[in-house]
């Protein structure tokens, strides 16, 4: 299995990486911390898996393209692409839309929204027949709540993409959204270790039903109610 991952260097994305390594996956991991990349790449390997690293930045779709041929290139047509890549301006709560500057709304959208799109486009040329494409999100992008600001409309977006290009491709593309987690992109607040929901995502790409996920967004009831 060749599995695609952006923001592979820490929190969410490191944790995928790990478990799809665990289960003998070749896993592709870009981020803009070059020596943090090395790092989860080791114990990917150490895990059992095989790993290719790229330092990419997914604001551009010219590093997003040549991660996405270096991927295609080692490891064969893409099973899985997550568009993890995000960035959480300010302190979580703390972010009222009326107070945020234009550089802040710019980069949430630009990152977590555009990357999403870069990476799906990009992605595109090189997918498996089955593939598969996952993105992460949360209840803020359908609930929004106060101090969340322009990173819930980011959130918001990157959902939007996924419909559009559940209703455009072949390939299998859908919302994961794994609750609230404990990550230095919401300031190691409150919420659950990514490593306890890694497992979720492994599930979405390889066994949850593609019907439930294409265009959808499975939530952390379902991965427990589907797998309890």
């Amino acid at each position: 299995m060749n599995v695609l991952i952006t923001g592979g260097s820490r929190g969410l994305g490191a944790a995928v990486a790990h478990r799809f390594a665990a289960a003998g996956a070749h896993v592709a991991i870009c981020a803009r911390d070059e020596e943090a990349l090395h790092e989860v790449a080791a114990e990917a390997v150490e895990a059992g898996g095989e790993a290719t690293t790229q330092r990419a930045d997914v604001r551009d779709e010219f590093d997003v393209e040549r991660f996405a041929e270096t991927v295609a290139r080692e490891g064969g047509p893409l099973d899985v692409v997550f568009a993890n890549a995000g960035v959480y301006h300010g302190d979580p709560g703390d972010t009222p839309i009326s107070e945020e500057s234009y550089a802040t709304f710019d980069d949430h959208l630009r990152t977590n929204g555009r990357g999403v799109f870069a990476t799906i486009r990009e992605s595109v040329p090189h997918l498996a027949d089955d593939a598969r494409v996952l993105v992460p999100s949360g209840s803020i992008a359908r609930d929004p709540k106060p101090g969340l600001g322009s990173y819930a409309v980011s959130k918001a977006l990157s959902e939007a993409l996924a419909r559009q290009f559940a209703a455009e491709l072949d390939a299998t593309v859908g919302v994961v959204d794994p609750g609230q987690l404990s990550t230095t992109l919401t300031g190691d607040g409150p919420g659950r270790d990514p490593e306890e929901v890694a497992d979720m995502f492994h599930w979405a790409a390889v066994e949850a039903p593609a019907e439930d996920l294409d265009g959808e967004v499975l939530d952390l009831r379902t991965w427990k109610k589907a797998t309890r």
